[in-house]
């Protein structure tokens, strides 16, 4: 049987519902020796933020059981070198292309916002509202509705693109959130970011990151992960792009039946940088043994 794999993102036409989570791909260049990178339904790249940001200090990640913390710091060189470079490249892979858009302040979102729509082979911006705010003593953003809403609302005054809020699960109630980005004009949601965990060296008594604390992905937060997809699609009626765990098919599905329009993978790209090629063929494989015809009859469908 041959299976419909296509899907739409919030207007984004994807030819598969697998796509990367930021951060674990940089632009694909560095995994196109293993990787075919026009067979992904979408790319979405590294944070980007206005100007050059050089990440927190080593060390800055440390492996965990079924997992890894990470406290790169979303280094990266800026939007103009951004856009000289991966963008450069990526736009010839044919594509679709999710930009995931990093700032300290509402103002530096929508600056980069503004500087990317000279950029046609754009088709989404993935908004991360988990970064720090500088103007509310370092708070994150996605932790409060008001301060999620006008990030999203600032983008979206540049932007008729698709606007992806990506959102934080160190908060109480993620559909409080969900529901705030929706009003303020997101098209869909991507869930979820890292939770906030610690490792500890015991032998020397300290931190083993240098930040002390760092974002916990992998399979360990999968559970999390799929309750949280699942709260969310029964509280909006925007798209949702879930990611938290997802090493094969068999997890892209669970996601989907939780509520995902599509998926991202990351940490497994570490551990298997065939991971994206074995979860697109993984869903595929499922939906012909279990007689889906498109693999759009999964959104939502648990039973």
């Amino acid at each position: 049987m041959t299976v419909d794999m296509r899907v739409n993102l919030a207007g984004l036409a994807m030819a598969n519902p697998v796509t990367t989570a930021s951060g674990t791909f940089a632009a694909g260049r560095q995994y196109s020796d293993f990787v075919d990178v026009a067979r992904l339904g979408a790319v979405t790249t590294k944070g980007v933020s206005a100007n050059p940001w050089s990440g927190n200090d080593s060390p800055r990640i440390a492996e965990t059981p079924s997992g890894m913390l990470n406290s790169i710091g979303l280094q990266n060189p800026g939007v103009e070198e951004f856009c000289k470079g991966d963008l450069a490249w990526l736009s010839a892979q044919g594509v679709p292309i999710i930009v995931n858009v990093s700032g300290h302040s509402v103002a530096e979102y929508a600056q980069v916002v503004e500087r990317l729509e000279h950029e046609s082979a754009i088709g989404a911006y993935e908004i991360n509202i988990s970064c720090p705010n500088v103007d509310n003593g370092g708070m994150t953003f996605g932790t409060d509705p008001q301060a999620a809403s006008k990030v999203i609302e600032a983008c979206r005054a540049k932007t008729e693109r698709p606007i992806i809020a990506k959102l934080t699960p160190n908060v109480t109630d993620i559909t409080v959130i969900a529901k705030a980005v929706e009003a303020a004009g997101a098209d869909a949601v991507s869930l979820i970011n890292t939770l906030l965990g610690m490792a500890i060296d015991a032998k020397r008594r300290r931190c083993v990151l240098a930040r002390k604390v760092g974002g916990m992905s992998g399979p360990a937060v999968k559970p999390i992960a799929l309750r949280m997809v699942y709260e969310v699609h029964n509280s909006v009626n925007i798209p949702i792009l879930g990611m938290g765990g997802i090493t094969n098919g068999t997890d892209a599905v669970e996601f989907m039946l939780a509520g995902a329009t599509a998926v991202a993978v990351g940490t497994a790209n570490f551990m298997n940088p065939h991971a994206t090629m074995d979860v697109i063929e993984g869903i595929e494989k499922y939906c012909d043994e279990n007689g889906v015809a498109a693999v759009t009859e999964l959104i939502g469908a648990l039973e």
